[in-house]
C-alpha cells in the first residue's frame, strides 16, 4: 500500500531516492542535504539517518564537494581565498577541509587571476582620476575576496602601466 502524504513533505525514502538523483547530477554538501529535506518536511531524525546513509554510499562528500566548490570559484568566478573560505564556512564546511581543498588548488597564480580580473574591470569603470581608480579597483578586489596586499600591489602595477599608456578616460 502506498503511503498517503502531505503536499510538500517527502517520506525519508522519497528524500533519499530525491538526493541520490540530485548528488548523482552534481556536488551537495551536508549541509545542502539537510536544507532540502527540511524544506521537504522530513523529520531531523530522518534526515540524520538519510545523510549517514548518502555519505557511506560516497553520494555526500564535504572535503569532495570543498574542492570542487574552490576548483569553480577561482576558475569560473574569479574569487579570492576570502571569499572561498566564507562561503565555505557558511555552508558548514570544517576548517581543515577548506584549507585543504585551498592548497590542492595551490597552482593558481591569484596575483595573475587578479590582474585579469582588474584589467577588464578597468575597462568598464569610469574615474575622476587615477587615485580614484585605484580607491576603485581596491574596493572590487576587496569585494572578490583577495587579500589587501595581493591587491595593492596589483593595483599599482596596473595604475602605473596604464599611466604610461594613458587609457584612463579621466
Amino acid at each position: 500500500m502506498v503511503q498517503k502524504v502531505e503536499r510538500g513533505t517527502k517520506t525519508w525514502e522519497q528524500a533519499l531516492r530525491s538526493l541520490m538523483n540530485l548528488c548523482a547530477r552534481s556536488e551537495k554538501c551536508s549541509a545542502d542535504a539537510l536544507r532540502l529535506m527540511k524544506g521537504w518536511g522530513v523529520a531531523d531524525v530522518d534526515a540524520q539517518m538519510v545523510l549517514q546513509r548518502l555519505v557511506s554510499e560516497c553520494f555526500i562528500d564535504d572535503s569532495r564537494y570543498a574542492a570542487a566548490f574552490v576548483r569553480e570559484k577561482i576558475n569560473l568566478s574569479g574569487w579570492g581565498v576570502y571569499k572561498i573560505t566564507a562561503a565555505l564556512r557558511r555552508k558548514g564546511i570544517d576548517s581543515t577541509t577548506i584549507s585543504t581543498a585551498l592548497a590542492e588548488c595551490g597552482g593558481v597564480d591569484m596575483s595573475e587571476r587578479l590582474t585579469e580580473l582588474l584589467q577588464r574591470k578597468i575597462r568598464t569603470t569610469k574615474a575622476k582620476n587615477s587615485a580614484d581608480m585605484r580607491a576603485k579597483l581596491l574596493r572590487y578586489a576587496a569585494g572578490q575576496g583577495y587579500d589587501f596586499t595581493t591587491a595593492r600591489n596589483v593595483v599599482e602595477r596596473l595604475i602605473k602601466s596604464d599611466e604610461q599608456c594613458e587609457i584612463f578616460d579621466f
